[in-house]
């Protein structure tokens, strides 16, 4: 083999390796994540040099990614508040929090005339299993309780769950 074919082999080699990475952040934004910690920093800026703007010590905190930069993601919680959080420090997967005045009910089937299990609190957070119109599957059992197979999955209302909304980079 020739000097030019070895350098054009090493050229194509070298620009797929460094187009791995751009890859894996070619998912679509905005889309959902959860906090994979018990406790996550954010920062004001997409680097560990920017300040930590906020801790959160929820562990499964649902969060809508919403910008892609490197290994930081410009994230919102169920608050509004908007920050960078490192990639690693998130979960792709999909998560709930009950939102809304009152408690709401857990129900064994979609639809308000499923049977009723038990009520959860503003704050609960779940893991969101699966949504038929307007009504989402969930687990309320923690990840611990899941590993011993414990299973607290019933059916919320849509419109009590933050992070049941379908999202383009959800698909």
């Amino acid at each position: 083999m020739g000097y030019w074919p070895k350098i054009a082999a090493l050229v194509l080699l070298l620009g797929a390796a460094l187009a791995a990475p751009a890859r894996a952040q070619d998912r679509k934004v905005p889309y959902w994540a959860m906090l994979r910690y018990d406790e996550v920093r954010m920062r004001v800026g997409p680097s560990d040099e920017y300040p930590i703007a906020w801790v959160y010590k929820r562990r499964g905190l649902p969060v809508r990614v919403v910008r892609v930069r490197e290994g930081w993601r410009l994230v919102e919680d169920p608050e509004g508040t908007r920050g960078w959080i490192a990639e690693s420090q998130l979960l792709r997967e999909r998560g709930a929090v009950v939102i809304g005045a009152g408690l709401a009910e857990v129900r064994a089937e979609p639809g308000a005339a499923g049977r009723l299990k038990w009520r959860a609190e503003p704050g609960a957070l779940a893991r969101l299993l699966r949504c038929r119109e307007a009504w989402c599957e969930v687990d309320f059992a923690r990840s611990a309780e899941r590993a011993r197979g414990v299973s607290l999955k019933g059916w919320v209302a849509r419109g009590r769950l933050w992070g049941s909304e379908d999202l383009p980079g959800d698909r």
